[in-house]
């Protein structure tokens, strides 16, 4: 699998993982590729810095032909590092945002962009919503200028 940074035509920036190169030509190309954050498929590389592998630090020989530790002995160490506690944060905020909408606005499911629209021509009364759109009807909807904003992703909706 190949990591990619990805930025949309409104510099929205996401990663994606894609099977080779020519997978994620041929997914963009088709318009499958599109940004989590305004919906556009005109979606292209980020600037990247190249993964490098680099060799761990060598045993000496005769540590190296040792037989493995066993369960009483201390286990090999692993480079590890805190989580941000300001990123927990904003994803508890994203929640909290989350909650909020779908507490007070109405889900419409995949009727989002019909109801988006009769609330901005004023053919219903106006209230919120939320619900499921294509990429193709966020792109419509904010061409025709109805304000409308996506949703935060949040870890468990990878699940």
């Amino acid at each position: 699998m190949i990591h990619y940074s990805l930025v949309c035509s409104a510099e929205h920036t996401f990663d994606g993982w894609f099977r080779s190169s020519e997978d994620f030509e041929g997914q963009a190309a088709r318009g499958l590729v599109s940004c989590p954050a305004c919906g556009s498929t005109d979606v292209r590389r980020g600037l990247m810095a190249p993964a490098i592998a680099t060799r761990t630090e060598r045993r000496p020989a005769d540590v190296a032909d040792a037989p493995e530790p066993s369960l009483g002995a201390a286990a090999p160490t692993a480079a590890v590092a805190m989580a941000d506690p300001r990123a927990a944060a904003l994803v508890e905020m994203m929640r909290a945002v989350r909650r909020q909408v779908e507490q007070t606005a109405d889900y419409v499911g995949d009727r989002f962009a019909e109801e988006a629209r009769k609330i901005h021509y004023g053919e219903t009364d106006a209230r919120g919503i939320y619900g499921e759109a294509s990429p193709s009807d966020v792109k419509a909807l904010q061409e025709e200028g109805v304000e409308i904003h996506p949703l935060p992703l949040l870890p468990e909706d990878a699940n």
